[in-house]
């Protein structure tokens, strides 16, 4: 079936079952952000590879939702499927809800997959249709349309060593339990990956690039209930699960024992839970939506998961080294494509100690593709790397004992005064936010303030958000905090890992982006309050061949001397001799 064939069968789904107009989302039952083959509903009657957007069918239009990190992407993957792009104005608003309500006349029925959508946006979306006399339904339209269907995943998954975890699971669930009487719940139920691969230190392969497994929990204040397929865990890790007092029950046993629940109190993340569940809930429950406990408790790394990390980074640093030796000895010699560069890198982190896998794909953009802030090579878009104008390589791992992520832009050789004032800037902002001392408490958005302020002064500005939280051998991106414009109500606390990744982004021309982890560690006590400050974890040079001086401070110029000297004493024991010469070259001092 083309892309068209398959718009057409929807709609004809929609015509036999009374839908005007039918939503489909890029999430799961769980409401990841990546999801594995099963859940890529999007891709599969789109074409559209991008892991964020929301697809809207109606009798006479269809629709792609999506940020500006996808256009051009966008643009061409839809190209004569039938669907168009629609460019949302604020990145993550569900736009096509005044859309939907501006064109469906009234007493109209829309029709989505109630475990696709989170609870939050189901009952907005219910909310604001209901205004308008418009019903909502629970539908799943591809079921009969897609025949080929890939299974649910099947490996298998596995408890983590506790000495690496730094926690057991029974003093995390002992933790969550804590919270939720604050929250005076007596139980909750969790059904984000990330979420319950912390809390009961168990990972696996269910999803490209995120360690988890598929799974839901029920905690109550004297049990636990693991629902997952059991054919997933060893004999040994259910033997050890069973001795703790984890009930292990089958995956899709969850939405009946849901139903099931009576006369107590239940706490549910409305944003990380699937609208079905609060469909199935008694009207006997008292339901409590508030963020599950487990996001802040999983956002603050312990002293095994910190130390090990630093280690994770070692092996990602010696990984990178050696990529940007090899990129510079390579280049305008032998063919290197940025797909070719993405399997490269990809190789060197390979041959390092406990490699798990990359924690997202790849981001190698070469020119103009390097102002595509989400841009990923493919055989149609793979362009050859020239001795000249900036690379930017977005790349991360997963080692058994931490994930990084970190972006550095290279010159090939010949550059622009246009894209070395860009590098400098952009290596200025990083520098601002990485060195910024604050008061404890202060939220991700105060710090992205900081991070911009010699851009604004300039005129620019950058579309994405400037950082995220990690995960430990979890996610790459990790809440509760980040740090970007929107106004939310996270502190940046202690014990946190962030990204701090500013960009400029020139269409047609070129992109620059530096991304390092940092730690919030603390910084000192005065008369005015506890004061923090970060740590920076990523151990990979920042090329300074192209730095204009003139524009850093001799504050920043310090503070990237000091930290490719760090880089180098760090990494220079596990490196060739060729290779710490080469490296110590990278690291002078300027």
């Amino acid at each position: 079936m083309t892309y068209q064939d398959k718009l057409m069968a929807i709609r004809a789904e929609m015509l036999k079952n009374g839908i005007d107009a039918y939503i489909i989302p890029s999430s799961d039952s769980h409401m990841s952000e990546y999801v594995p083959d099963y859940y890529r509903c999007i891709y599969f009657a789109s074409g559209f590879t991008g892991s964020a957007g929301t697809l809207v069918i109606t009798a006479n239009f269809a629709g792609l939702w999506a940020d500006f990190r996808y256009f051009e992407q966008a643009n061409q993957q839809l190209e004569g499927s039938g669907y168009e792009l629609v460019k949302l104005k604020i990145q993550h608003t569900p736009e096509y809800i005044d859309w939907l309500c501006s064109r469906l006349p009234l007493n109209s029925t829309v029709a989505f997959d109630y475990q696709l959508m989170s609870m939050a946006l189901g009952a907005e979306i219910k909310t604001s249709l209901g205004a308008r006399q418009i019903q909502i339904k629970d539908a799943d339209l591809l079921l009969n349309i897609w025949q080929s269907r890939p299974p649910l995943p099947t490996d298998q998954a596995y408890l983590l060593p506790e000495k690496d975890c730094g926690q057991t699971f029974e003093s995390k669930i002992m933790n969550l339990r804590i919270e939720m009487q604050k929250n005076r719940a007596e139980v909750h139920v969790i059904s984000s990956l990330d979420d319950l691969a912390w809390l009961f230190n168990i990972r696996g392969k269910d999803v490209s690039f995120n360690p988890v497994v598929l799974c839901y929990a029920m905690v109550s204040l004297k049990e636990v209930t693991l629902y997952i397929q059991k054919e997933k865990l060893t004999d040994k890790d259910t033997i050890l699960l069973t001795k703790r007092h984890i009930t292990i029950k089958a995956y899709e046993q969850i939405a009946a024992d849901v139903s099931q629940l009576k006369n107590c109190s239940i706490l549910l993340d409305g944003k990380r839970t699937c609208y079905q569940f609060i469909n199935l809930l008694s009207p006997s429950l008292q339901i409590i939506q508030e963020i599950n406990p487990a996001v802040f408790l999983k956002s603050i790394k312990n002293e095994v998961e910190i130390e090990n990390t630093r280690l994770a980074m070692i092996q990602d640093g010696i990984a990178l080294t050696r990529f940007f030796k090899w990129l510079e000895e390579n280049i305008g010699i032998n063919r290197i494509t940025e797909i070719s560069a993405s399997e490269k890198i990809k190789s060197f982190r390979e041959g390092g100690k406990s490699f798990a896998g990359l924690s997202f794909a790849t981001i190698a953009g070469y020119g103009p593709h390097a102002a595509l802030p989400h841009y990923c090579p493919d055989e149609e878009r793979d362009s050859e790397l020239k001795p000249e104008g900036l690379f930017l390589l977005d790349s991360g791992g997963h080692y058994f004992y931490g994930t990084t992520d970190v972006t550095r832009t290279v010159p090939l050789g010949i550059t622009t005064d246009e894209e070395k004032r860009d590098y400098t800037l952009v290596l200025s902002a990083m520098i601002l936010g990485s060195a910024a001392k604050f008061p404890q408490g202060t939220r991700g958005y105060q710090i992205d303030g900081i991070v911009r302020q010699q851009m604004w002064q300039k005129g620019i500005n950058y579309g994405h958000g400037t950082g995220h939280g990690v995960g430990y051998y979890l996610n790459v991106h990790e809440g509760p905090q980040n740090i970007g414009p929107s106004n939310a109500a996270i502190a940046v606390d202690l014990g946190m890992i962030t990204s701090i990744e500013p960009g400029i982004y020139r269409p047609g021309k070129h992109g620059v982006r530096i991304e390092n982890l940092v730690l919030t560690v603390a910084h000192q006590n005065t008369f005015f309050g506890s004061f923090l400050q970060f740590e920076t974890l990523t151990l990979a040079y920042i090329d300074t061949s192209i730095v204009i001086s003139e524009l850093l401070t001799a504050e920043q110029i310090s503070w990237l001397n000091t930290y490719n000297a760090m880089v180098y004493e760090k990494l220079k024991a596990e490196l060739s001799e060729d290779e710490r010469l080469w490296l110590a070259k990278k690291c002078k001092p300027i």
